[in-house]
């Protein structure tokens, strides 16, 4: 047979070249059947064996594999569609081409696969070369159907997400509050997720402001007239919910749904930016929540979702919303399914159902890290020591908390017959009395053996201590009561059995207390000293922890300082949060607003460490009253 024509490679494409120079292009299935076929005739034109004429370039028999590559460029997350090679490298393939050519080795392309592929691109919304939305980056990673292979090299975390969406956190007219960097970052982050109408996982640690975060977000959506809000948080906390938004967002208008001010029509609740209620209410009154189109609806203490079977768990997530926020500290507590749960809140079917996902992940390091990927996008948690810079060295975390109905009635009683006990000659010693009271009513009197029960300070003591601990770290409990003392360090050592807890007070020998402290650095582990500020208040650096909680306000506002200062002092390499327990409409209310009053005046405390205090504020102690 005589040849007339050669084979040809140039630019990436092969033909054939007869001997008047022109080039013929072949298709895919021609190349195809003259190298594996070996025809030798195709077009009208005779020619030789390609693989020898073509010896720098090798066949590839199987078509190659459609593949779909998720790149970050320019702040922003695109798409591209093309094939993986047997090497894993990605090859752009232009619409319609069947063939393509990557380091020397020749691929042929099925053009029904690519086009399946377009077909479901198609679908979800996405146009290659525009930049993708964070929701459509999720479905390319989670959807069953996806016709093509991901090569994602992303390896995206919203904390990278956050910080292109970092814009969106700037300028919110009526915030009341200058952001620190990462929280302009973590607000952009949110502000992004609600403009694409998802959800998202915000869990951030203790202390780096995730209520103020929240807030800028629905100051930010009011602004665009997206209200209606909805935030879920214990029943302790919606005091100091109100508290918050009243401070940081005041042109917001707020309504507290709890007790008799629950309006009984769905009506009421509609004329508010944002509704706040406890877990417990939206579950007496899920009708009425379940008829309302909520905007964003945001979980304070998400882990209280962990359990997929529990009644609040399904009922917050048969609420109608646009965009979830789940705020959390403590994503995975114990077990996987912890996350599946809040991840579900955030962003339903993200990591399937249920049944499928037990299968599919156990509770070790390996799955753990594999699931770990899977909700990155979603989740933006930031630690201390990463934004340590930022931060101040001292986080001082005021938390008003609302007592429970049979707290306040066992309060208002110890109150009236003290008052009727001691009358105005021994105001100090009532004020006391019910200062224990507020720590825990079994000081005073026969309680429930749960110290949980109906105790929400004691409750948020241990939701405290669960994100300390879950991080291996430790703490310093201030109480004044010795009673307190041996309470806390009996069922803390029963509920964590792997930390260090031990007491520091009057009763302990001055020369026995340096040796406690050296005790407590030397735990590898998490753990808790529980000190009287009076006697361990002084002296002692326990540097060892980076955690203060002063469970029940003092008087002098200096003595609550010098205790801070046992943690907060030279040689503490850490930001060290401080948290300040009280209870509203109680003596403790009244204490941390004199305390306010006094550093306000004079930098410094105005009464002496014995107790001192004047007359007015141990009048409005004794009046005040939660009832």
């Amino acid at each position: 047979m005589v040849l007339d024509a050669l084979w040809h490679l140039e630019n990436g494409r092969i033909s054939l070249q007869s001997s008047d120079g022109g080039l013929d292009n072949l298709s895919a299935m021609e190349i195809f059947q003259a190298v594996f076929g070996k025809v030798r005739e195709i077009r009208g034109h005779r020619f030789g064996d390609p693989v020898a004429e073509l010896s720098g370039l090798t066949f590839s028999r199987f078509p190659a594999e459609p593949c779909l590559r998720v790149f970050e460029a320019g702040g922003g997350l695109y798409l591209e569609v093309g094939i993986a090679t047997s090497t894993g490298q990605f090859v752009t393939v232009a619409s319609g081409e069947d063939q393509v050519i990557n380091a020397g080795k020749w691929f042929p392309v099925q053009l029904d696969a690519m086009a399946a592929v377009s077909q479901w691109l198609g679908e979800l919304g996405v146009t290659v070369g525009v930049p993708i939305t964070l929701g459509l980056l999720i479905a390319l990673r989670t959807r069953g159907d996806r016709p093509a292979k991901l090569m994602d090299e992303v390896g995206v975390t919203s904390t990278t997400i956050a910080t292109a969406a970092t814009h969106f956190g700037k300028e919110i007219p009526g915030l009341e509050a200058q952001l620190y960097d990462y929280q302009v970052s973590g607000v952009g982050f949110l502000r992004m997720v609600a403009e694409q109408g998802i959800g998202c996982i915000l869990g951030d640690e203790m202390g780096l402001g995730k209520t103020l975060q929240v807030i800028a977000l629905l100051q930010a959506e009011s602004n665009e007239e997206r209200r209606q809000s909805l935030i879920v948080a214990p029943a302790t906390l919606l005091e100091n919910w109100r508290r918050e938004l009243g401070k940081f967002a005041p042109n917001l208008n707020v309504h507290i749904h709890a007790g008799a001010e629950r309006p009984g029509v769905v009506s009421r609740m509609l004329g508010f930016d944002v509704t706040v209620a406890s877990y417990e209410t939206i579950i007496r009154d899920e009708t009425m929540f379940a008829a309302v189109n909520w905007n964003v609806i945001a979980l304070d203490e998400a882990q209280n979702i962990k359990n997929p079977d529990a009644q609040r768990t399904m009922v917050v997530k048969r609420l109608p919303r646009r965009v979830s926020i789940a705020v959390t500290g403590t994503p995975l507590e114990n077990k996987v399914d912890d996350l599946w749960s809040i991840a579900d809140f955030a962003l339903q079917g993200l990591l399937g159902n249920l049944p499928d996902f037990r299968k599919s992940f156990s509770d070790d390091l390996e799955d753990a890290e594999r699931l770990g990927g899977m909700v990155a996008p979603v989740v933006l948690r930031r630690r201390v020591l990463d934004v340590a810079k930022d931060l101040p060295e001292k986080i001082e975390i005021p938390q008003a908390l609302t007592v429970s109905r049979q707290f306040a009635d066992g309060y208002e009683a110890l109150r009236l017959t003290t008052l009727a006990e001691y009358e105005s000659s021994g105001e100090l010693v009532a004020s006391t009395r019910l200062r224990m009271f507020c720590s825990h009513p079994k000081l005073t009197g026969d309680w429930d053996d749960d110290l949980t029960y109906e105790m929400p300070k004691y409750s948020r003591l241990l939701e405290i201590l669960d994100e300390v601990f879950s991080s291996n770290e430790k703490a310093l409990i201030f109480s004044t009561f010795t009673g307190m003392a041996d309470l806390l360090t009996s069922d803390l050592s029963r509920r964590f059995p792997k930390g260090f807890f031990s007491s520091i007070d009057g009763r302990l020998a001055v020369s026995g207390r340096q040796d406690t402290v050296d005790k407590f650095f030397e735990h590898s582990g998490y753990g808790a000293l529980v000190l009287n500020p009076k006697a361990a208040g002084v002296g002692l650096n326990i540097t060892a922890a980076n955690h203060v909680i002063h469970y029940n306000p003092e008087w002098n506002p200096a003595l609550t300082d010098q205790a801070t200062a046992r943690a907060f002092r030279r040689k503490q390499t850490r930001p060290v949060t401080v948290h300040h327990l009280f209870f509203v409409d109680t003596v403790e209310a009244v204490m941390m607003e004199r305390a306010a009053f006094k550093r306000q005046l004079a930098g410094e405390a105005v009464t002496g460490h014995e107790g001192e205090v004047d007359a007015i504020s141990l009048a409005e102690a004794l009046r005040i009253s939660p009832v």
